[in-house]
């Protein structure tokens, strides 16, 4: 029986082996799975390793928002925006805005 990659990278962790990285690949699990509190949890780890990581901030804007924490999710899509344009990664800034302006949407549309 082969392990899921879940349970790989979760030994990893048990193991010591923290990184930004692979917070990142665990986050992706759990939101794979629906697990959107672990995923963030994950995913926030990822981005206190290294606050440039603009996959990262993408993809915890994505488990809040999935939660309906639309308000944290539109700070951490601005802070990701911020961190993809320092690195030049202009395709996942732009990703972001996208889903940003929406959340914007939505909130307004609530007031």
């Amino acid at each position: 029986m082969t392990m899921s990659a879940l349970e790989t990278f979760e030994k990893m962790l048990a193991q010591g082996r923290d990184s930004a990285m692979l917070r990142y690949a665990l986050g992706n699990e759990y939101l794979k799975l629906g697990r959107l509190e672990e995923a963030a949890e994950h995913l926030q780890a990822a981005v206190g390793q290294d606050a440039h990581y603009s996959a990262a901030w993408k993809l915890l804007g994505r488990a809040l928002a999935e939660q309906g924490r639309l308000a944290e999710a539109l700070a951490t899509y601005r802070q990701g925006i911020a961190a993809a344009e320092a690195r030049g990664d202009i395709q996942a800034a732009r990703e972001m805005g996208v889903f940003a302006r929406r959340i914007e949407k939505q909130l307004s549309g609530q007031a």
